[in-house]
């Protein structure tokens, strides 16, 4: 490669130089760059019955801060959280089922629904041998997508697009994810960090959140608080509109007709994206970097004064951004973050003092960067998100960060695989966006005379 060095230099200077667009030809072609317009809203290219987001009004043009509501299939996730917490039930295969289906599950049908995703727990046989443990992955992200496409060699009707094909491989897809995620940390923790191997089988009595607890923790140990905190992230993460940019791509990538599996490895790998998937690992960096420079936690001069110079870009990434606060959609409020932050400070009152001290810092930080909008952006809204809450919950729960995004695949499955069932039933279109060439035209030159 070395002898080839000045020619790689040379074509990605050529590269740079000739793939730069004016930004006045954006506004004079009328283009919606990303997908959005002059108010920065996402334009409205298809629709869907199964999740809204809603965080604001639009008024005489003009986009209007408005609380935030989150609905899956109609329903507020508060209410649906409130539900299935009062009477001590897990939520997350109840939200698959409503997501999947489009109606709440009766009694009996959860018991089945539960049962039906517990024997889909295993993955095939050799499959963690072989597709896992002999070819380790740095990330697990690159291993969700890579045993997504794997598994397509497993099933004898992997190309068959049938409701009720789809819907046995969407099922056995949500149920395996904990396994591929358990097994792929575990690989990557003994072949890269030369930790110790453990590897646990799914048990077919535990739910979801259950058995990732059970499995990426060499003693196999959980609280029942620490379940039921990890149940509500799945739940608050299993889908949030067709708009998203993982579950757009999904809806792009299955409008061609292709298999489920392709479809699903292409929305993991959009997830993967540092700006869709990993902005709570952000959240966790930041903290780090304020514990290391704030000395009195609880002095809240000292606490803005700080925010303030990461606000300003004179501190930690210096890109402006104090993460975990503001959302493209939510204005007022984020409803994941609020139903979050009780479940949070009730884990962090079970893990002791040290830990109500943190949540409190969290607290402030979420209190002082508004008072900073207020003063230095007047008129911009801005609320803490739930991955300023999610980072701090997988950190109480010892969570590898390594799986923090992997986690949030795992809750999305359900809404993938929901949203794709919906492709089925309605969408017959091709998506096929115009792209406006603005390259001026060239003639051939022979090669001779270049």
């Amino acid at each position: 490669m070395n002898q080839h060095t000045g020619l790689m230099q040379d074509m990605a200077e050529q590269i740079f130089r000739n793939n730069q667009i004016e930004h006045n030809l954006y506004k004079k072609y009328n283009v919606k760059k990303g997908l959005r317009d002059e108010n920065n809203v996402g334009i409205v290219v298809g629709l869907t019955k199964i999740c809204d987001v809603h965080g604001y009004e639009i008024v005489d043009g003009k986009k209007v801060a408005d609380e935030g509501q989150l609905t899956y299939r109609g329903i507020s996730i508060e209410n649906f959280v409130k539900g299935f917490q009062a009477d001590g039930r897990k939520g997350f295969e109840e939200v698959a089922y409503l997501l999947l289906c489009g109606k709440l599950p009766n009694e009996e049908e959860i018991v089945s629904f539960s049962q039906l995703l517990q024997s889909n727990y295993n993955l095939p046989e050799g499959f963690m041998e072989t597709m896992i443990l002999r070819i380790p992955s740095k990330d697990i992200m690159n291993k969700i997508q890579r045993s997504l496409l794997v598994l397509y060699s497993y099933d004898d009707q992997p190309e068959e697009s049938s409701i009720e094909n789809s819907l046995r491989q969407s099922i056995s897809l949500i149920a395996k994810m904990p396994a591929i995620i358990a097994y792929g940390y575990q690989a990557k923790n003994h072949y890269f960090n030369n930790q110790s191997l453990y590897i646990h089988s799914p048990k077919p009595e535990y739910g979801i959140a259950q058995n990732i607890l059970h499995m990426i923790r060499p003693t196999n140990e959980f609280t029942e608080k620490e379940a039921e905190v990890l149940d509500l992230c799945l739940v608050l993460h299993a889908d949030h509109g067709g708009g998203n940019n993982s579950t757009f791509t999904l809806n792009v990538i299955s409008s061609t007709g292709t298999d489920i599996y392709s479809a699903l490895a292409a929305a993991a790998g959009s997830l993967k994206g540092p700006k869709h998937g990993g902005a709570n690992i952000m959240v966790l960096q930041m903290m780090e970097d304020i514990k290391a420079h704030v000395d009195d936690w609880s002095d809240d001069e000292e606490l803005k004064s700080y925010l303030l110079k990461i606000f300003q870009k004179q501190a930690f990434d210096r890109t402006g951004l104090i993460y975990g606060l503001g959302h493209a959609i939510y204005t007022l409020s984020d409803p994941r973050a609020n139903l979050l932050k009780e479940k949070a400070y009730e884990l962090a009152v079970e893990k002791g003092s040290a830990k109500v001290k943190e949540f409190m810092l969290y607290h402030k930080i979420e209190v002082l960067t508004k008072e900073i909008f207020a003063e230095h952006k007047p008129g911009v809204s801005v609320a803490a998100n739930v991955d300023l809450y999610s980072g701090f919950v997988y950190d109480i729960l010892n969570i590898p960060r390594e799986i923090y995004t992997p986690l949030f695949a795992a809750a999305r499955m359900a809404g993938w695989c929901a949203h794709r069932l919906e492709n089925i039933v309605v969408e017959k279109k091709i998506i096929r966006p115009a792209y406006q060439d603005v390259c001026e035209k060239a003639e051939y030159i022979p090669l001779n005379a270049r």
